[in-house]
This record gives C-alpha cells, sequence and structure tokens, in this order.
C-alpha cells in the first residue's frame, strides 16, 4: 500500500508540473478544446488508500458554476450565460480549474450557432477531458431573475468554544459522543479552509455533514475541519479525505460530505461525497460565493 501511495503521489506531482495553474499564459483568441487539462483522480486517492483498481466506496458529484461564459452569435455579437456542470466523482479525471476558465474564455471571440450549440460543446469536451459523462446546463439571462441565495441545511457547530492548536489534517481529532447513543443529524461548519497545491492561494468553504450512526462529538468535528486550515489539496480531494475519515472514526451508516467553496477565477466548485443512500445535493449558491 505504501509503494502504491508513493507512485501515485509522483504521478499526480508530475501531472502538475505541466498544468496551468500557477503559470503566467496567455488567453486565447479562439475555442480550443486542448486547453482543458485533466488530473487523474487516483493519485490523491492513492495517498487515502484507494486502490485504482478497487470500487469507490462512496457516490458523489463535482457540481461546477462558472460565472464567465460568453461568446459571440452568428452575427458576431457578444452572448453571456451561467453554466452548471456536473462531473461524476467515477470519472478517472478531474479537470484543472485554470485550464476549464481558460477553456471557456476561448469561446469570448468565436461565433456559435446558438446556446444549445455552446452547451452541447463544452458537454462534450467535459466529458474527454473527465472520462466520463459530465452533464452542463447553460443559464440564459432571462432566467437570472429565479436564480437565488441560501444556506446549507444544518446545526452550525462554529459557535462551540474550543481551544483549537492542530491546523493540519487528522482523523485522530474525530471522536463519537457515546452518551447521546445513535442518531441522524446534519452539522454545518463555515470555517473550512484549505490551500491550492500549487499556488498556496487559500480555498474558503462552507462544509455540510449529514449522517445516522453514533453521535459525532461536535466539538471534535469543528476541531477537525479547523485541521484543514494549512492543508494543500485541491477540492474535490479534501471532501473525499473528510469522507473516509468520518466513516472510518465514527462509523456511520449513512453519511454525506458536502462542501460548498468560494469563487475564484470566475468558477466554484462544490464536490459531495456520500454513501449510496443520498442522493447529490441541490446546488444552491450560499451567501459566501
Amino acid at each position: 500500500m505504501a509503494s502504491y501511495a508513493f507512485a501515485a503521489t509522483l504521478t499526480m506531482t508530475l501531472d502538475l508540473q505541466h498544468a496551468p495553474l500557477g503559470q503566467t499564459v496567455g488567453y486565447p483568441s479562439q475555442y480550443d478544446p486542448a486547453l482543458l487539462f485533466p488530473i487523474a483522480r487516483a493519485g490523491a486517492r492513492g495517498e487515502l488508500g484507494l486502490p485504482a483498481d478497487a470500487p469507490l466506496p462512496f457516490a458523489g458529484v463535482d457540481l461546477w458554476n462558472a460565472y464567465e461564459v460568453s461568446w459571440l452569435n452568428a452575427r458576431g455579437k457578444p452572448e453571456v450565460a451561467l453554466a452548471r456542470c456536473v462531473v461524476p466523482a467515477e470519472s478517472p479525471n478531474l479537470i484543472e480549474s485554470k485550464s476549464f476558465k481558460l477553456y471557456l474564455n476561448s469561446y469570448n471571440q468565436t461565433r456559435m450557432a446558438d446556446a444549445d450549440t455552446v452547451r452541447a460543446r463544452i458537454a462534450a469536451d467535459l466529458s474527454a477531458a473527465a472520462g466520463a459523462p459530465v452533464a452542463v446546463e447553460l443559464i440564459l439571462p432571462a432566467a437570472y431573475g429565479e436564480l437565488t441565495l441560501g444556506e446549507p441545511e444544518g446545526e452550525c457547530v462554529d459557535g462551540l468554544d474550543v481551544e483549537i492548536d492542530q491546523y493540519a489534517p487528522s482523523a485522530e481529532l474525530l471522536a463519537v459522543d457515546a452518551a447521546r447513543g445513535v442518531v441522524r443529524e446534519t452539522l454545518l461548519s463555515r470555517l473550512l479552509k484549505s490551500n491550492c497545491p500549487v499556488t498556496g492561494q487559500p480555498d474558503w468553504a462552507t462544509v455540510q455533514v449529514s449522517y445516522e450512526g453514533p453521535a459525532i462529538d461536535r466539538e471534535s468535528l469543528l476541531r477537525y475541519v479547523v485541521g484543514f486550515r494549512q492543508h494543500s489539496g485541491f477540492h474535490e480531494q479534501c471532501v473525499e479525505r473528510m469522507f473516509l475519515d468520518i466513516l472510518a472514526r465514527c462509523q456511520p451508516t449513512s453519511l454525506s460530505v458536502y462542501a460548498r467553496y468560494t469563487r475564484r477565477g470566475g468558477l466554484d466548485i462544490n464536490p459531495w461525497r456520500g454513501t449510496a443512500d443520498h442522493l447529490p445535493p441541490a446546488d444552491l449558491r450560499t451567501p459566501q460565493q
């Protein structure tokens, strides 16, 4: 297992050396699907002890929202839209975010027949890069008034008065509250911060944990979430680590972990991982986003 994890880490490191993230690159003037940069999920999953050839212990999706989508219509007039993209967790690759931004910008001076042609092209290109079908929805300006803000459901643990001195993730921080027995509840924290593994820039998120099983000690969950504060990892990888740590340490029979990360470069990424009895959550933008 150790040798597999080392090989997976090396592979991911080599992949990132060629990614546009953290590098100075020119903005494209014409549509170019080659700008999309896939990163194999197997690298980070190997670090978590998940062999590439084994079934995943979770279901999941990565919900992407793109706020800077524009192209030229057939007469050269600019059009704008928002894009909502759903990348399945079982896809072999995630898509590096800066490459996605550059790819979307490649439409800016490209003439397209109509919005549905743009949607279909984005879906096909993302699916090819991810290695699995990616669903794409374009939201046109006429529908902007229907969009709303909201907060994930759950009892927020951030008000607990706890002393914290560890800012690296550790499953050992998690504990159960035996006195409360078995419960079904949803807990929430707005204090998740991790860091981009390439640039070191901070990534901020609200994280929701829904579960059924032995009651999770809430102070321990808060310490655990804050423990990511100096951790470097992509959004998707952080959520998978959380899911696996909670599953192993607290042994719930049902579990869902959902993070809403704030926007960067016109994109927000919102990973969800859950046991088979959970459905993907709503893509509801929070005030921080």
